[in-house]
């Protein structure tokens, strides 16, 4: 009798601590981080400073903060395009931006890791922009034969298409003109300095330096229209070109109220094969969800699409980036 009233006072025993464990341990899953999201540090290969690839960088973190709180976010400056893709091929950065015509180049060139570059997405496009004194006599890139002009740092995607450009207009780089590198957070005071005739930017509308210069000293835009047939001649990377306008509301204070024939170039989002293919395709829907946010003040960013992000030419679409696609497709 005794036995049969102890059983029923043991099974309500063994019930509530089963209880309290899967209690406890619903409340442990709630409060304790989850292991699936991505923590450690990633690092992202941006830009000089003043330059759209700086800001641009600048404000994804802040939005790779909010999505991914465990994840230390490290931005890195660089000279650039160039730099970038080495970086990111090399292992030493995670995620860069950079044009196409540099991914390709050192694709071509078989630049170390190249055969592990992926793609995360199209983001905008660079406008490449041939800035003079309003003043000055320069109205073709012809005219920059024996002038000082800044062509970008060495590591720049502004080199690469400088020297194309200076190429495509009858020009030798190295003879022609008096070249001078320099990246667009000193530019600018040479021009207004006169330390320098010319200075090619490419970048995203408006770039932030370029804007302020025109809003302080009178310059001028010399058109690169004529030059797209003589850049496609040339073959390979030029390719990536395209002939495109500057809108006339881009820099008002400069265009005046006109458009500016001119040559464009996409950018890329950039990693390897090395990034796991959850932290990608984490990575590109911050990309993509982030867009008006960091659009407001990047007016290029507001530029991304969905529609278009994924087409990542030249480089393969990374299998995280590709999973974010498809689990967005209407």
């Amino acid at each position: 009798m005794l036995q049969a009233l102890i059983r029923p006072h043991r099974r309500r025993a063994v019930q509530f601590s089963a209880a309290v464990l899967v209690v406890t341990g619903l409340l442990l899953w709630w409060l304790l981080p989850r292991g699936s999201e991505p923590g450690g540090t990633l690092t992202i290969s941006t830009g000089v400073r003043t330059g759209v690839y700086e800001r641009y960088g600048t404000l994804l973190k802040g939005a790779l903060d909010r999505d991914m709180p465990r994840l230390r976010v490290k931005l890195e400056p660089s000279e650039g395009s160039w730099q970038n893709v080495e970086r990111v091929a090399s292992g030493r950065s995670d995620f860069t931006i950079a044009a196409a015509d540099a991914v390709e180049k050192y694709r071509l060139e078989g630049g170390p890791g190249a055969d592990r570059l992926r793609g995360c997405a199209r983001l905008y496009d660079d406008y490449v922009q041939l800035v003079v004194p309003r003043s000055s006599p320069v109205r073709s890139v012809q005219d920059l034969r024996h002038r000082v002009v800044a062509v970008g740092q060495p590591g720049s995607g502004v080199r690469l298409i400088a020297e194309r450009v200076l190429r495509a207009a009858g020009l030798d780089p190295e003879r022609d003109v008096r070249a001078r590198s320099a990246g667009i957070d000193t530019m600018p005071k040479a021009l207004e300095d006169g330390g320098i005739d010319a200075f090619f930017w490419s970048g995203g509308l408006p770039t932030q330096a370029v804007r302020e210069l025109s809003e302080r000293f009178d310059i001028r835009f010399v058109p690169l229209g004529p030059l797209v047939d003589a850049l496609h001649r040339q073959g390979g990377i030029s390719r990536y070109y395209r002939s495109s306008q500057m809108p006339a509301d881009a820099y008002p204070a400069a265009q005046q109220g006109a458009p500016v024939a001119t040559v464009s170039v996409a950018n890329l989002l950039v990693t390897t094969d090395r990034t796991g293919t959850d932290l990608t395709k984490r990575v590109t829907r911050t990309v993509i969800d982030s867009r008006d946010r960091i659009g407001a003040v990047v007016h290029a960013a507001q530029l991304v699409d969905l529609r278009t992000a994924l087409y990542t030419d030249p480089l393969t679409l990374h299998s995280g980036a590709s999973l974010y696609y498809r689990s967005v497709k209407p």
